[in-house]
């Protein structure tokens, strides 16, 4: 399943100021074949880049950010819409090796 949150912070990243959310899914596999059809580019990916769970855990907070075009378009893709607090929620899972649902 894919998620998309309403985190919705405002920034400036490059030249496009928006406000920013987070897309990400079940898998990472998923989540880079949604963000293809988005027209996202696997370098815009985001993971962690220091150690933030436990040995054998991958980082739980992978996922792309995206603008309120793309996250319209996510959601007219079929993601599903999850708080800021349910991201959290989610990475806690994950964290944790365990699955998460709405």
């Amino acid at each position: 399943m894919i998620y998309v949150d309403d985190f919705r912070v405002p920034a400036k990243v490059g030249s496009t100021r928006a406000r920013w959310s987070h897309l990400t899914a079940d898998t990472e596999e998923e989540l880079h074949a949604f963000a293809a059809r988005l027209g996202l580019k696997r370098e815009w990916f985001q993971t962690c880049k220091r150690k933030c769970s436990p040995e054998g855990i991958p980082c739980p907070h992978w996922h792309y950010d995206v603008t309120d075009t793309k996250r319209a378009l996510a959601s007219a893709f079929g993601a599903t819409a999850i708080t800021y607090r349910q991201m959290g929620s989610l990475c806690s899972a994950r964290r944790k090796g365990e699955t998460w649902a709405p």
